[in-house]
């Protein structure tokens, strides 16, 4: 699948700010299944610097700098992606990959980059915390003769089963605590509960932000700027590699899906952020388009 990728991300200030200083993460990743053809990323006003660099988990970041007064501050990412067919479900299905007592004999014992990295991605981060909740939900999931994959599948299906989306129920910042608690979020947050409940079991388990191509309903056209970001969570195996899972939607990502970032949570991968010199209100407005071309 062919995807023409726009992200619009627009403040309004009260009153002119200066001195706006901005860390974007906006550029989708090359990888074996995702070809980028064209990327940039465009300022108004055009005024500013915008310098670029990789980060620690290979994400292509932008340092955005806008001295001169302004009231209005527009960052416009646009690429030209192609999404290919991963078989990952075959992989489940055929039962490939290790067990868990091969997964940990791996991390115990192997010295490789690939092991040291996923040994980072064992860690409790800010955002996916160890809790004693989220550990106790994977036990209940074990079976003789399961595969990693296998159990992770049971517990992408127990989030979307057991958790009920609802837009705007959670903010970036809302702990896994009250997530637990009320059995709602959204998809950032069914990610980082995923992410916290398999890290705490030993599973090497990374955030991975992008979008996720949406259709408008029947004899409906397509709303401009009316998709949205979306998250979902990779755990890793030994033989198979970095393997997603959406649990927003109890599936393993494939074509509808496009990848943007990689991290141990959202806080790695925020979109954009920044500070500006200045004081008053402002007004953010943020318009995603993913449309197949």
């Amino acid at each position: 699948m062919n995807y023409q990728l726009k992200h619009l991300t627009e403040y309004q200030y009260e009153h002119a700010v200066a001195n706006s200083y901005n860390l974007a993460c906006l550029m989708p990743r090359q990888l074996p299944y995702q070809h980028v053809s064209q990327a940039s990323v465009r300022l108004t006003p055009d005024l500013g610097h915008i310098s670029q660099y990789q980060d620690y988990f290979g994400n292509t970041r932008h340092l955005i700098h806008l001295q001169p007064p302004h009231q209005q501050l527009k960052v416009c990412s646009e690429a030209l992606v192609e999404v290919l067919p991963r078989h990952n479900s075959a992989l489940l299905d055929s039962g490939s990959g290790v067990d868990m007592p091969q997964l940990q004999h791996y991390l115990n014992s192997n010295l490789s980059a690939a092991a040291m990295q996923a040994k980072l991605f064992c860690q409790a981060s800010k955002l996916a915390p160890f809790l004693t909740e989220t550990a106790a939900l994977l036990p209940p999931l074990r079976a003789p003769k399961q595969t990693l994959l296998q159990l992770v599948e049971c517990l992408n299906q127990y989030i979307f089963e057991h958790f009920i989306y609802t837009a705007g129920f959670t903010t970036v910042v809302t702990p896994l605590t009250e997530v637990l608690q009320h059995r709602r979020g959204v998809c950032q947050d069914f990610a980082q509960l995923a992410i916290s409940c398999l890290r705490a079991n030993g599973i090497p388990c990374r955030y991975v932000s992008g979008y996720l191509e949406t259709q408008p309903p029947p004899g409906q056209a397509r709303l401009q700027g009316a998709d949205a970001s979306h998250a979902w969570f990779a755990v890793f195996d030994p033989e198979l590699g970095w393997i997603d899972f959406d649990p927003t939607n109890n599936v393993l990502p494939c074509q509808q899906h496009l990848t943007l970032a990689f991290g141990r949570d959202y806080a790695d991968v925020v979109p954009l952020k920044g500070v500006v010199q200045g004081s008053g209100a402002h007004q953010l407005q943020v318009a995603v388009d993913v449309i197949p071309c």
